[in-house]
């Protein structure tokens, strides 16, 4: 069985219909609509659309929401689960090329397509762990050219994005996971993070344990909006979670940070040079 979830929070309708007609028309066998709202607008889904579970709940942050679906999910039998951003749209049939390479490769335990913007161009989701240097840079420092070459390095833009490759720390907008791995380890979001940073911190979990897999072959489209470049509030939300990853993992001595990203550059270089 193959299951999914969304988290919406007064979530733009045109996302959230767009989204749900690619799963009807995928072989996606259920969908939970977390709907964080203060209204029970979305209730409405269920009765549209026969393969959405709804479940009111409580704006109680995105990571602890998507484990009311994970949840769910593992109490429904479920094999592998997707978890979903609303503003993302796909082609049905990529589901089942990514459901195959999963059950063709039993040591992935996250797979994440290529992603790009509406216009086609690519977003770099594909990232080291970062350190308090990378995130202060990126946010506050994004115009300086050495700036740049920091960043490129960052985002392992050199991989040409054109490669199956392994990083320790990809998007969480697209994430299509192994339930067994989530079961036997009980590795779920880190319900201390309200938003932002729970997706570095949840894959870089999973990829302690399995390959965390970025897959060029096929694509998604993703209307990212950078909401905390746009918003203080959202912008305060980012720090305070940047705040909890370190305070969680290590600052500036982080062992574990320095052997993963090693590993990863080192596979992008060996690419390179092929």
């Amino acid at each position: 069985m193959l299951t999914a979830s969304i988290v919406l929070y007064h979530t733009n309708e045109s996302y959230v219909l767009t989204i749900l007609n690619c799963i009807n028309e995928s072989c996606i066998d259920i969908v939970y609509i977390i709907d964080n709202s203060s209204d029970d607008y979305f209730c409405f889904l269920e009765e549209q659309y026969k393969k959405v579970r709804y479940i009111r709940n409580k704006n109680s942050g995105y990571g602890t929401s998507h484990n009311v679906a994970l949840r769910e999910a593992a109490d429904e039998g479920s094999d592998f689960h997707i978890i979903l951003n609303p503003d993302i749209r796909f082609s049905p049939d990529i589901i089942s090329v990514l459901l195959s390479y999963m059950q063709e490769h039993d040591d992935v335990v996250y797979i994440l397509p290529k992603v790009t913007y509406p216009d086609g161009t690519i977003q770099y989701l594909c990232k080291l762990l970062p350190t308090p240097f990378d995130l202060i840079v990126r946010r506050f420092i994004p115009n300086v050219k050495f700036v740049h070459k920091l960043n490129d390095r960052y985002i392992l833009r050199n991989s040409g994005y054109n490669k199956i490759i392994n990083p320790p720390c990809l998007s969480g907008c697209f994430m299509f996971l192994r339930m067994t791995t989530i079961m036997e380890n009980n590795l779920f979001f880190d319900e201390r993070f309200f938003m932002y940073c729970e997706d570095f911190d949840f894959i870089r979990r999973l990829h302690q344990i399995g390959k965390t897999i970025f897959y060029p072959n096929i694509s998604i489209i993703h209307d990212h909006a950078k909401e905390s470049f746009k918003s203080k509030k959202m912008m305060f939300e980012h720090i305070k979670s940047a705040i909890k990853y370190f305070n969680k993992w290590g600052w500036f001595y982080d062992n574990e940070r320095k052997m993963m990203n090693k590993r990863i550059l080192s596979e992008v270089s060996f690419l390179e040079d092929k």
